[in-house]
């Protein structure tokens, strides 16, 4: 028997040789030719079925739907990153630090850093520079202030669209201008006897200027629909503010900060770039 003659089904003895000549059969479909050595022999053997991984195995599979995927993605866009947000993911490690060294570090020592990073009349007198600097490195309230929630979200936007440097422009800008707005009616009202000396020495610091002077730019980058609605709800809060007069200066320093905010939508926007979508 040749090694590659098949045993046909119901035909006794062995089929014909590959080399002898085949008899037409009426009504019999013609053959193939015969391929290379062995193909007539793998061609006769039945495919194997696909195989199939089980119903159970298939649902455990861990997938993310794709419409989750790119919510996260977005997400991860708004926080503060090395690569994309140098400025506001520097600037965040430098609050934590200082925020959990004024919670757990020694009081004494926390209470004189404050004191000397006070930018009251006083110290912006004799000091203006230091005072101005030290008083943005520190969180009134600490990390789990909404001032350190916001920060985290508003600065990185900002800086996605105009750069580290210009952010860093309008965060210094507002704090600066809104700290000499609330500080030189001060030491012009203890010349006039109006204030006791000791309205001198108050303390006052934090980066809750700074932040709504970047609310107030942000602002001028988002749709209007976004941008009006942003605006009302801070306005609401800040007119909260003055209305509880817990802290009169700081409270007239947050709508000029975010005025300050406005101001520089023209520079900003010709500084934007697009909204990452997707």
């Amino acid at each position: 028997m040749h090694p590659l003659d098949i045993r046909q089904p119901g035909t006794p003895g062995n089929a014909p040789s590959a080399d002898a000549p085949q008899a037409a059969v009426p009504g019999a479909a013609t053959p193939a030719p015969a391929g290379p050595a062995g193909a007539t022999a793998l061609g006769a053997i039945p495919a194997q079925w696909p195989r199939t991984e089980p119903a159970d195995a298939v649902a455990s599979a861990p997938s993310t739907p794709p419409g989750a995927r790119g919510a996260l993605a977005r997400i991860g866009r708004l926080l503060p990153s090395p690569a994309t947000t140098p400025f506001a993911f520097g600037y965040a490690l430098l609050l934590l630090a200082t925020s959990l060294y004024a919670q757990y570090g020694n009081p004494d020592t926390v209470d004189a850093l404050l004191q000397g990073s006070s930018t009251d009349v006083a110290h912006l007198s004799t000091r203006p520079v230091l005072a101005i600097f030290a008083s943005a490195l520190w969180i009134a309230g600490g990390v789990v202030s909404p001032y350190a929630v916001a920060f985290v979200f508003v600065l990185a936007a900002l800086e996605h669209r105009i750069g580290g440097w210009r952010t860093a422009g309008v965060f210094l800008l507002g704090h600066v201008v809104a700290t000499l707005a609330t500080e030189i009616p001060v030491a012009l009202s203890v010349l006039a006897g109006h204030l006791p000396e000791t309205s001198l020495h108050r303390l006052d610091y934090g980066i809750s200027f700074g932040l709504m002077a970047t609310v107030g730019a942000l602002a001028g980058l988002l749709v209007p629909f976004l941008r009006w609605t942003s605006l009302a709800v801070v306005g609401v809060l800040l007119t909260q503010d003055l209305l509880d007069i817990s802290d009169p200066l700081a409270a007239w320093g947050h709508p000029i900060a975010l005025l300050v905010g406005i101001a520089c939508w023209p520079a900003v926007r010709r500084a934007g770039r697009p909204a990452p979508t997707g």
